[in-house]
């Protein structure tokens, strides 16, 4: 039986949920369209950021984000050692598979498959920047595709707060590795901020602000008025993004296209993967979901900070990156689609 918060994550969407593609495509068409007619309003939204952190994109995120914060139950995080399988999954998934398996795809599509279509100049440059998009998973949205699943919210943010550890100390091995590089630029600044804005203050806010609000009886009065916003700020950060690179996507449209290939491919064999995993390994569909989505999702900004240090601002590897941005929202999203279409046939095998 579903969980009771799981219910309430699904009921909640309503009118979202059900016409969630359309949305989507609407958003991207508006962005691609607003960002190519209105190039100067964007590039002003673009160049508001902080350590490659856009600071509107941000903000946004803070809007989709707090509302799951603030269910979470933060004396009981000390549970998570019960979700150690979908944990050890996850983890295994994120740093030895996910970076490895983006190598060999962009290898084949970019080096063989694509390979007439593409400057033979740049196809090493956007290997690079698939295998930095990939070497890092995602610290701000899993917690919304965590949401949107119904999934354990404790889970999520113990999962994360482990990879955020982790990643300090292998992500710049990895990506040596994968690269045949002796020295890797980490950007400290972005990983660090990164941390800060969207684990460390967000998290204290809604300690602080979830006793408050059950002091008082109004915690689910005032989640249910921040569904709305959440939702809203999810389609405009799609608006934002796709307006940001309007331009490139209309100047070169093949090339976003080759590249978008091998990412979306990557996103659904990890998260698929994952998803299986927890499902042979008895883990239940709340823990499962959000590993599945943490397993496949990227830190896109720490990922355009590292290929611009490395090869340039206008270098394939940025360009590869910027992509994976793109694909980023709405690929995830239909990621989330498929884990609650499917949640009848996981719990099915759990029995």
């Amino acid at each position: 039986m579903p969980m009771p918060e799981q219910r309430t994550a699904r009921q909640s969407m309503g009118l979202f949920a059900r016409y969630l593609t359309l949305w989507v495509l609407l958003c991207i068409l508006a962005g691609i369209g607003l960002g190519a007619g209105l190039p100067g309003v964007f590039q002003t939204l673009g160049r508001a950021e902080l350590a490659h952190i856009n600071l509107p994109v941000a903000a946004l995120i803070w809007a989709m984000i707090l509302p799951m914060l603030l269910k979470i139950d933060y004396s009981a995080l000390h549970e998570g050692w019960h979700q150690r399988r979908g944990i050890g999954v996850t983890l295994a998934i994120n740093w030895l598979v996910k970076p490895f398996s983006m190598a060999l795809l962009g290898y084949v599509f970019l080096r063989v498959l694509f390979a007439d279509w593409l400057d033979p100049g740049k196809i090493d440059a956007y290997i690079a920047g698939l295998i930095l998009l990939a070497a890092a998973p995602c610290t701000a949205m899993v917690f919304v595709w965590s949401r949107l699943v119904g999934g354990h919210a404790q889970f999520t943010l113990t999962q994360v707060a482990l990879n955020d550890i982790i990643m300090i100390f292998a992500f710049a091995p990895i990506v040596g590795l994968l690269l045949g590089m002796a020295s890797i630029i980490v950007p400290w600044d972005t990983l660090f901020l990164s941390v800060l804005l969207y684990i460390v203050i967000p998290v204290l806010l809604a300690y602080i602000g979830r006793r408050m609000l059950l002091t008082q009886g109004w915690l689910d009065a005032v989640l249910r008025m921040m569904d709305p916003v959440s939702m809203g700020a999810l389609l405009l950060t799609v608006v934002l993004l796709f307006g940001f690179q309007g331009g490139q996507i209309l100047d070169q449209p093949l090339v976003i296209l080759l590249l978008a290939i091998p990412i979306t491919l990557q996103v659904y064999f990890n998260s698929m993967l994952t998803y299986w995993l927890n499902r042979r390994l008895g883990v239940v569909h709340a823990v499962a979901g959000p590993s599945a989505l943490i397993g496949a999702s990227n830190f896109f900004e720490l990922a355009v900070a590292a290929a611009i240090a490395l090869f340039g601002f206008e270098s394939g590897a940025a360009l590869a990156t910027v992509v994976g941005v793109l694909v980023e929202v709405p690929v995830m999203l239909s990621v989330v689609g498929i884990v609650n279409s499917t949640r009848q046939w996981y719990e099915s095998g759990l029995s």
